[in-house]
């Protein structure tokens, strides 16, 4: 069985590993204090070409969005959410929980726009209802679209003359960067969003997200929301680490080009079957509709997520590649669905 189910199937790529067991006995100050940590975030920060940036290293993807998005509130305030967003359906309720709302939008692409966000103010406009002030997005997002520079660069706009904060989930930012429709370089996100992060879980590391607050207003006591939801590490070097081998040198981007690659290849091949897809998907994930019975079948062989029912008879799977998918499996799974399709 080789799975397409996730990004994050595999533990971590080895020189993350042989830099976390090479200073093992290195003794350190814990909480982030330490000068893995330190070094790393100097690196990030020369990487993204800001000195003026606060940067956070937390766990996990859920724990950052919530950690980021309660401190970044009032209590009053709420979320905006494309439908797909991780946030409104994958995190457990853990926004809610903190107390603030999530506004959902439909958004065909996973998408957010102008328009759309126009629409969720109109229809919230007084104290009798949460008062919409952080919009929630994703890149790439989680139906495998990617953002634009033009489309960024409208959201800013409306955001500035709304006083809306706009916030980036970058579980899978790698993946986006490095996909060949992309315009956006990562030194271009502090202008364009008031708090990103960089995704490292679903992109070689064993666990990590580098947070980057760029609004100063949102800067203030942040380790405090770091410490009460739980998230500042006591062996806080072990994300440091991991950032610091990620971005001494290019590695960050030659994993997620792998990634990106690998779907490539899976795409191509399956488009030149012609076999239609759920989504338009330049990055590391790609949604092929397919019968039922072809399926099932290579469930037999393979994981992935059965993501959609379209009809009674076809349904949307899930396939996703990492940094470490290997080619010859891609090409066993296309070997695989082609034999299927002639029987």
């Amino acid at each position: 069985m080789y799975s397409f189910k996730n990004d994050y199937s595999e533990g971590a790529h080895p020189r993350i590993l042989n830099a976390l067991v090479e200073s093992n006995f290195e003794q350190e100050e814990g909480y982030g204090q330490d000068r893995f940590t330190r070094k790393a975030i100097e690196l990030l920060k020369e990487t993204i070409g800001r000195t003026d940036v606060d940067i956070h290293l937390l766990s996990g993807g859920t724990q950052t969005n919530l950690t980021a998005i309660s401190a970044f509130l009032r209590p009053h305030e709420a979320a905006i959410s494309a439908s797909t967003g991780h946030i409104l359906g994958h995190e457990t309720g853990a926004i809610e929980a903190t107390g603030h709302k999530i506004l959902s939008i439909e958004a065909e692409d996973g998408k957010l726009t102008p328009a759309q966000l126009q629409a969720v103010l109109n229809a919230h406009p007084d104290e009798h209802m949460v008062k919409p002030k952080l919009v929630y997005i994703s890149n790439s997002t989680e139906i495998g679209s990617i953002y634009k520079k033009d489309e960024l660069v409208q959201l800013r706009n409306f955001c500035d003359e709304n006083q809306l904060i706009l916030f980036m989930d970058g579980a899978r930012l790698g993946s986006a960067l490095c996909s060949a429709e992309n315009d956006i370089l990562l030194s271009d996100l502090p202008r364009l969003v008031d708090a990103f992060y960089i995704g490292g879980t679903k992109n070689g590391a064993l666990i990590g997200e580098a947070l980057v607050i760029c609004r100063d207003a949102l800067k203030e006591d942040f380790r405090y929301h770091l410490k009460q939801k739980g998230a500042l590490l006591a062996k806080g070097r072990l994300l440091g680490i991991q950032f610091l081998e990620l971005f001494r040198d290019n590695l960050f981007f030659d994993l997620a080009s792998h990634a990106n690659k690998m779907a490539e290849l899976l795409r191509t091949e399956i488009s030149d079957a012609k076999i239609p897809f759920l989504t338009e998907s330049p990055s590391n994930q790609i949604f092929p509709i397919l019968p039922n019975a072809l399926i099932t079948e290579l469930q037999r062989k393979y994981s992935f997520h059965v993501w959609e029912q379209v009809d009674a008879d076809h349904s949307a799977i899930r396939l996703v590649t990492s940094w470490a998918t290997k080619e010859d499996k891609v090409a066993a799974f296309i070997e695989d669905l082609n034999k299927a399709l002639i029987k």
